[in-house]
Order: C-alpha cells, then sequence, then structure tokens
C-alpha cells in the first residue's frame, strides 16, 4: 500500500498522455484528503483522474441544483462518500418510537442523491457503505432490537446495496476494509473530532484503492484468467516425490488450508474467472492428484487449460495467452516459489504476479486485499466461461486436423442467433460493453440501465448475437447498437467477444447490419472508430467488409446494392 505522502507526490504530476477520468466526489464528512489520495492512485495506475471534492457535507447542496459546481464539472462518476459517524447522529435525533423505520427513511433520502445525479448528468455513481458501529447502549441484545442503532444500521447496508441493482450504482465497501485492517486501525474518533475525517489518515490510500478499484473496472480493466502453480499451491508437497495419495490435502491439519485455497479458486471460476494450470511436472503425474485422490475438491474439468511441462513457466503462459485469445495484462499468476514469480515477472511483465505469503493459511486473505477481481458487472453466463474456453481449446485441437481453413470453419457447423436487445440479456449486454477493450469500434460503456433505456428507446435499433457450434455455445459474444439519424443508421457500439475472431462472426454482423437498416427503411449505415491503445486491431474493419473510408475514422455503406460478405455462419 502506499503512503499519503508519496499519493500527494502522484497527484501534483500532470497526467499527460494518460487516458481521462472525471471524478466528483461529495460527502458528508471532509473528504479533500481521500481527494488527493483518489488522484495520486490514478496517475500512479496510468490514468489522469482529474477530481472535483465538494465542500464539506455538501450532498443535497451539490446534487439538487442542476447548476451546480459538481455538474458543471460534467464528471464521469460521482462518488458520494456517506460516514457512519452522521449516521449515528442522525439516528441519535430520531424519536426513540420512529427508530424502527430508520433504515426506510434513511435510504429514500440516498436514493433521492441518486436519481438527481442521473437525472441532472447521467454520471456513474459511486456509494459508499456504511462501516459497522456499536454504540453498545443494548450490548448483545442490540443486534436483535429493531429500534437499535446496529440493527438499523445493518439493515440499511443491506436495503441500499439491493437498490443499487436497481439504479446502476456501484458500492465502494468501506466495510471490508474496516474488516481487514480491524475496526480500531480504520477508525479515528479524535479525527472526526478535529476535521469531520471519520477514518485514520494511515488508511486513507487503501480507501483510495478501493474507489480506484470500481472505477478500473468501470474502464474495462478486469482480470480474466487465474494461472495457478500446483505443488505448494494447490496442494502440500511435490507429487512427483510423494505421489497423488501423499500431498497434504482435505480437512486435516496444513492440508485443510489447500482444501480452502482450492474452494475459494472454484468460487472465482463460478464468477467468470477463467482457471489454468501451469506447473513444471510430468503431465501424467501433474493430473493424478485430480484423477485419484478423493480429497481433492478441483477437478480436471475445471480448468480451462492443463499445462504440465518442464519449459520455462513464462513461455507457457504466453502460449496460454494465444490459445485462449486475451490480453496478457487480464492474466494472473499464482506460484508459491518465488524464484517462478520473478522469472515470469521478468519475461512477462503485464502479468500479474502476487508475492504470495509462505503461510498457506495466508494465501485467501492476502488475495482478498490485492484487487485482483474487481468487477461492476456479473451475468449467470459467467458461471459457464470456463466450459466455454475449454471448448475453444477442443477447437483448436480440431483446426490442426484440416489443410484448408474454409473446411474448419464448415465443420464447425456454427449457428447464430441475431435478434434485438432483450431484458435477459441486459446484463450480460451491458458486462460486455464495460470489458471489451479489442474488439471495441467507439469503447462506450453502458450500464445495464442504460442498455434497458436504449433497448425500449424508439431512437435505436438493437441487435445482440449469440453463437453456438459442434464443441458447445459461446453464448452471447456480440451487440450492435444503432442510433437513427434521418435515412441514416449511426452504429453507436460494436462489441464483440475477441473468442470468435476468425470465425466470419464479422462477416456475419456487418450483413446483419445492413439486413436490419434495410428492413426498416433506411439508405445508409455510417460506422466509426475512435483509437484507443487497445482497439488497434479493429480499426480496419469496417473499409475490410464492405465499408467506404470518408477519413477521420468514419465509414459509410449503402444499403443498396451492398455486397454482403461470406460466411460460414448459418442464422437460427
Amino acid at each position: 500500500m502506499e503512503t499519503m505522502s508519496s499519493l500527494r507526490k502522484y497527484a501534483k504530476e500532470s497526467g499527460e498522455g494518460f487516458p481521462r477520468f472525471r471524478l466528483g466526489v461529495i460527502g458528508d464528512c471532509a473528504t479533500q484528503h481521500i481527494s488527493t489520495a483518489i488522484r495520486g492512485t490514478g496517475i500512479k495506475n496510468g490514468t489522469d483522474l482529474l477530481v472535483f471534492d465538494a465542500d464539506y457535507n455538501q450532498i443535497l447542496a451539490q446534487t439538487a441544483d442542476p447548476h451546480s459546481e459538481l455538474y458543471e464539472f460534467n464528471p464521469d462518476a460521482v462518488l458520494v462518500f456517506n460516514c457512519t459517524e452522521k449516521l449515528y447522529e442522525e439516528f441519535q435525533d430520531t424519536p426513540v418510537g420512529q427508530r424502527e423505520g430508520f433504515a426506510e427513511k434513511k435510504l429514500l433520502q440516498i436514493e433521492g442523491v441518486w436519481k438527481s445525479i442521473s437525472a441532472n448528468c447521467g454520471a456513474k455513481i459511486l456509494q459508499t457503505t456504511f462501516t459497522e458501529y456499536d454504540d453498545r447502549t443494548c450490548g448483545n441484545f442490540g443486534a436483535r432490537l429493531r429500534s437499535s442503532f446496529i440493527f438499523q444500521m445493518r439493515k440499511l447496508n443491506y436495503l441500499m446495496c439491493d437498490h443499487m441493482n436497481e439504479d446502476n450504482v456501484y458500492p465502494v465497501d468501506l466495510q471490508f476494509i474496516s474488516e481487514l485492517y480491524g475496526t480500531p486501525e480504520f477508525r479515528s474518533t479524535k479525527n472526526y473530532a478535529m476535521a469531520k475525517i471519520p477514518f485514520s489518515t494511515n488508511l486513507i490510500p487503501a480507501i483510495a484503492e478501493e474507489v480506484w478499484a470500481v472505477i478500473s473496472a468501470m474502464s474495462g480493466k478486469v482480470n480474466k484468467c487465474l494461472v495457478l502453480d500446483l505443488d505448494n499451491t494447490m496442494w502440500g508437497g511435490v507429487v512427483g516425490d510423494v505421489g497423488f495419495d501423499g500431498i497434504e490435502i482435505g480437512d486435516l491439519g496444513v492440508g485443510h488450508a489447500f482444501t480452502a485455497f482450492q474452494r475459494w479458486v472454484l468460487e472465482l471460476k463460478k464468477r467468470g474467472i477463467i482457471l489454468t494450470v501451469c506447473s513444471k511436472n510430468f503431465d501424467d503425474k501433474a493430473k493424478e492428484p485430480f484423477e485419484k485422490n478423493p480429497e481433492m475438491t478441483a477437478k480436471l474439468e475445471d480448468f480451462a487449460l492443463f499445462i504440465a511441462n518442464w519449459e520455462h513457466k513464462g513461455q507457457n503462459i504466453a502460449n496460454m495467452q494465444k490459445r485462449l485469445n486475451i490480453g496478457l495484462d487480464s492474466m494472473i499468476f499464482i506460484d508459491d516459489s518465488a524464484f517462478e514469480r520473478g522469472s515470469v515477472r521478468d519475461m512477462l511483465p503485464d502479468v500479474k504476479v502476487p508475492e504470495m505469503p509462505p503461510e498457506p493459511s495466508d494465501y485467501i486473505d492476502y488475495l482478498r486485499g490485492q484487487h485482483l477481481f474487481e468487477t461492476v458487472a456479473w451475468s449467470e453466463e459467467d458461471a459457464k466461461r470456463n466450459d466455454m474456453y475449454r471448448a475453444e481449446a477442443d477447437r483448436a485441437i480440431l483446426s490442426e486436423t484440416f489443410a484448408d481453413y474454409g473446411d474448419y470453419l464448415r465443420g464447425l457447423a456454427m449457428r447464430a442467433v441475431a435478434k434485438p436487445f432483450e431484458s435477459f440479456w441486459y446484463p450480460r449486454i451491458a458486462q460486455l460493453s464495460q470489458r471489451s477493450n479489442q474488439f471495441n469500434l467507439r469503447t462506450v460503456r453502458y450500464t445495464e440501465e442504460e442498455i434497458k433505456r436504449i433497448a425500449e428507446s424508439d431512437d435505436y435499433l438493437t441487435v445482440y448475437f449469440t453463437l453456438r457450434d459442434r464443441f458447445g455455445d459461446y453464448g452471447l459474444i456480440s451487440a450492435v447498437i444503432m442510433k437513427k439519424d434521418g435515412e441514416n443508421l449511426f452504429v453507436d457500439t460494436w462489441i464483440m467477444s475477441c473468442r470468435v475472431l476468425k470465425r466470419t462472426m464479422e462477416e456475419f454482423i456487418v450483413n446483419k447490419m445492413i439486413s436490419v437498416a434495410n428492413e426498416n427503411g433506411f439508405r445508409t449505415v455510417t460506422g466509426q472508430y475512435l483509437p484507443t491503445k487497445k482497439n488497434g486491431m479493429v480499426k480496419d474493419i469496417y473499409s475490410k467488409l464492405g465499408f467506404e473510408d470518408c477519413g477521420d475514422g468514419i465509414f459509410t455503406a449503402g444499403v443498396d446494392g451492398f455486397r454482403y460478405n461470406e460466411s460460414f455462419i448459418s442464422e437460427e
């Protein structure tokens, strides 16, 4: 964790050449120092994070006035910083007979702030949770007493987070920091009394990191793949020496720590993280524990790729990256060996390599605090992602048996669904917009609520695409949003998963754009390419697929007479 002093130095740097993000900060406590730390954290991570910090306790004044300084700042996101200390003061001022409804009343106030921000500037909203504080005026009984502060505060946190789903608000979970570092370390009654700063200044950098983690995920910087060593990482001992039945795993002794780690890793898989294995070992020996040890929680089928050999781990991870078709900067390598961690860092500096603690029982707590798995969206389809990548490995094996690539594509028997946005897919479409960086023509990020609004608007035509073949279902892999503009359709958004590149899905999608335009009476379709550091792969996609290059990143195609692209995908 950075110190406050180092973050102040970062905050003074210009950020020139970095992508820019504008954050408004409003709070019912003093937020000057946290705003400085947030900017410094952004600069440290390569983002020119411009911060507007409102005066103390100006939440309502800044959000209710449509001409306020906050809205003039034109933020991309607004951080609403509510503190427990102010909440407790409000609770104390509430008559005893009205305290059972305190949480609901406060929720209405907080939601009013969210709605004002959405109505006046449309910025995304980050909302802090309340850190737990029990005044112990009722002792342990307060935990079940509906009129106690601790009961109402916990209820408010639950209600607030539940309603965030409806209002497209993203939590900044201060309670996690309080739990991670301990309440006595987190809270500072002295700082609050003297300067209305409710937390220890030593932990301001940790709070800033938490805010940055959410902003980073909003900006599409998410990790997708966990690369795992085996010996002394997934189990205790070296399987080549002690055999599959001699490794430390299960409920007893240190084995429990490795079992707990495996269970935690499988939770990541359910959340959509791709699991792979990279081990220096003989392939058959590395697989034996998964196949023969009944105390193993993880199974071979839980891994999209399994590489066990004696090659350099950095080279194996580079090969994985090519097979999975994801960025190296979205991969995390976990290994108990300091030597292996160092060699991978040297060879693949973009891969994240946490400095694992020596004690296996500390693995989970250490990784929990590293902000490695931040996300701002989840859909049920995420739980299937690992299986999708396993199927992709099977496709790669099949492709090697064909001399002609066209024959290989025909052999896949690919079938696509292309339909206007449906409510079932709203979460996944929003997630795709937030996570896609490479195949993203304009890099516009949308929340689930914004996707819903677009889908229901007469100003847009939308199409989502799913794909399946003989090996399995890719799920939702692309989305197109086209804005009506007279006789022209402007492609506001075209995003696609890189998993389906080189399958002629791009051709299929462009053909569909033109046919949708034709069916709805439009004469032209216009696309735009806005360059970023990561989307260079699609800079010529429109011109390659039949659009005329008009210069300045604008491409146009006439609907009448358009020459449709060859595709090996049939529509269901």
